[in-house]
């Protein structure tokens, strides 16, 4: 899980709001734990990190201290939970991740968010934290977070003719 967390180290570009959004999900996750256990997370980071579909036994050169059966297991239940798409490669699954680790970030934190303005009476003591949090932060991330806001409101209003 720590390989979520992780910074990029190819760009000293300035963390962006998007960035420092998927770093707080990684954090929350470690936190409260997305229903995914080491492993899964593990084998998911493996997945991101390949070219293309890899079977289990491809995925066993690097994870060679793990049985080929407890692979098998482990990227089934990523496949059932949606995390995963497989076809067949002979008589083996290949699998391959139905999204890469920044979209799937984005919709976990899609789903928190949600979760919390459902559960909350009011909304707007929820976005005022979240605006002086990213206020606290850097001055430019509130510029950032107003054109995200008026990008969305924007498309709404197409979407609705």
């Amino acid at each position: 899980m720590r390989a979520l967390l992780r910074k990029p180290t190819l760009s000293p570009a300035p963390i962006t709001l998007q960035l420092r959004c998927q770093l707080a999900a990684a954090e929350a996750l470690l936190a409260i734990g997305p229903g995914l256990g080491p492993l899964e997370i593990r084998l998911l980071e493996l997945l991101w990190a390949q070219e293309g579909p890899a079977t289990v036994r491809h995925i066993q050169g690097d994870l060679p201290e793990l049985a080929y059966t407890t692979l098998e297991t482990t990227l089934y239940r990523l496949h059932r939970k949606g995390l995963l798409l497989r076809h067949k490669d002979g008589r083996a699954f290949a699998y391959v991740p139905r999204c890469t680790r920044a979209e799937l970030l984005g919709e976990l934190i899609s789903g928190y968010v949600t979760n919390l303005l459902g559960a909350a009476e009011e909304s707007t003591p929820l976005l005022s934290t979240l605006v002086r949090a990213v206020g606290r932060n850097d001055a430019t991330l509130l510029d950032e977070l107003d054109a995200l806001v008026q990008a969305e409101r924007l498309k709404l209003r197409t979407e609705a003719k």
